[in-house]
């Protein structure tokens, strides 16, 4: 029985597309009973709480419902990098990452494959002891997290842009900032406060905003429309930005942060009172995206 229909509307694209026969907007081109994956490994480069001492346990899907133009994962999210898989052998990936000491499953940009990931999950959900962790764009349709209630422990989700002038520039997504605390909102109340036991995560939702070039002064408003949530949220504030993808094309995001830039959206959000992580300088460099040319698609 198919697990979703024919015209795919699982997320805010909703682009109607029927993806056994042809790609997407997210680029993606498989039966709705299986998914592609482009890496499956133990990742350390996960906020604290979510990486460990062991390792997060990584299923990179292939494909995005977002295309941001300054994607660092662009080789998997448009280049075609992957492999496609069953349910079957999704559910036995996660049990494999968990039997390797991942401290969570850790789903990252699965949105476009929602229906699948909850079919898996409900089958293996009674064999994992660790937590699952849905790690998206922020994009996302709220009935389509419905789904995942009581299967996803963990929401990590980007707010990417708070004016959707530059959302629609850099991902051609209308309404993105409405669409994302709508969102939010629905992981909150599926998960509540965040719950953390022997400095990891157990539950609730951590924001991560990647600052951009020229775009700090988005990402102030960005943490004063996101204070009502402060109490029950933490926000992962990246300096991983480097001109990636067709970030050429775009002359004023085709540089690195300035410390001035960042350190001026760090000292907002923190006279805010929120709680997080911040990224050490240096992090904005290859060397922090999984290596996806290796040959190797699952590193268990």
């Amino acid at each position: 029985m198919p697990l979703s229909d024919e015209k795919c509307n699982i997320c805010p694209r909703e682009c109607g597309v029927d993806r056994s026969r042809s790609r997407g907007f997210c680029k993606v081109k498989c039966g709705n009973d299986a998914v592609i994956i482009s890496k499956a490994m133990l990742h350390f480069g996960e906020e604290p709480v979510i990486s460990g001492t062991r390792g997060s346990g990584a299923v990179f899907f292939g494909g995005c419902n977002l295309g941001c133009v300054f994607c660092q994962n662009y080789k998997i999210s448009s280049g075609g990098i992957g492999k496609e898989i069953s349910l079957g052998q999704l559910g036995d990936i996660f049990l494999r990452l968990q039997d390797k000491g991942a401290h969570n499953i850790n789903l990252v940009t699965g949105t476009h494959f929602v229906p699948q990931i909850a079919h898996a999950l409900k089958k293996v959900k009674p064999r994992l002891e660790i937590p699952v962790v849905f790690n998206c764009g922020g994009y996302e349709k709220t009935d389509s997290l419905k789904m995942l209630e009581g299967l996803v422990d963990i929401y990590l989700p980007d707010i990417k842009y708070y004016d959707n002038t530059l959302a629609e520039k850099y991902s051609g997504a209308k309404n993105y900032f409405e669409t994302a605390t709508a969102a939010l909102e629905e992981m909150l109340r599926q998960r509540g406060k965040y719950i953390i036991q022997n400095d990891l995560m157990k539950s609730g939702v951590i924001v991560r905003h990647l600052i951009l070039p020229n775009c700090y002064k988005d990402s102030i408003r960005i943490f004063t429309a996101l204070e009502r949530y402060r109490e029950y949220i933490l926000i992962s504030l990246m300096r991983q930005y480097f001109p990636s993808g067709k970030a050429a094309d775009y002359p004023e995001i085709n540089r690195r942060l300035t410390t001035f830039e960042y350190r001026k959206a760090a000292d907002y959000c923190a006279d805010l009172g929120f709680k997080g992580f911040t990224q050490e300088k240096g992090c904005d460099n290859v060397e922090m995206t999984p290596d996806f040319d290796h040959g190797n698609i699952i590193e268990i």
